[in-house]
């Protein structure tokens, strides 16, 4: 058994390492569909971790608004997840509605994730062991965002509490 565990931590490792880029991962949108990060080459991104019932949650539309406004040169995924507090206990139907009729919601959406523990996300384990980040490991709540610049690197992590359309983040736009 030690030698089993000693072989998947080896593996686990050398898969992490083996993406050097977030252009080196897929997502499953919220309709279903795979989908290569590596189709936004040369674009920023902004990856934020969402739940529709968190305190929170108005950032959808301000995440909307900076879809519109800065659409051509940011890509936008939010990821649902149920990490904190149960704050998003909806099925991927029911996720994809509450943003579409509360916020307007038309950037893209990944299916629900794990961004911590156990069953956490490869693309948010690869992110949350960044080093070029303000801060490295777990994520803390809902609504933390990490923006990654055209070569597919982390270049930026902000927690929950910076809005999406601060000066913060859209400056590095």
């Amino acid at each position: 058994m030690k030698n089993v565990l000693s072989f998947l931590l080896l593996f686990n490792i050398l898969i992490m390492n083996a993406q050097n880029s977030i252009y080196d991962f897929n997502i499953t949108t919220i309709d279903g569909k795979t989908m290569s990060l590596s189709s936004f080459k040369g674009k920023k991104m902004l990856l934020v971790n969402t739940a529709s019932e968190c305190g929170f949650t108005p950032q959808y539309q301000e995440l909307q608004e900076l879809h519109q406004n800065y659409g051509e040169q940011l890509v936008i995924i939010g990821f649902p997840a149920n990490n904190f507090g149960g704050q998003e206990p909806g099925t991927n139907s029911d996720i994809k509605s509450f943003c579409q009729k509360n916020y307007g919601v038309t950037f893209l959406m990944s299916q629900k994730v794990s961004v911590k523990g156990e069953n956490v996300d490869p693309i948010f384990k690869w992110l949350n062991n960044q080093e070029n980040q303000s801060f490295k490991g777990n994520i803390m709540w809902n609504f933390e965002k990490y923006f990654i610049d055209e070569k597919g690197q982390l270049f930026k992590r902000f927690r929950s509490t910076t809005k999406p359309n601060s000066s913060s983040i859209t400056s590095l736009i």
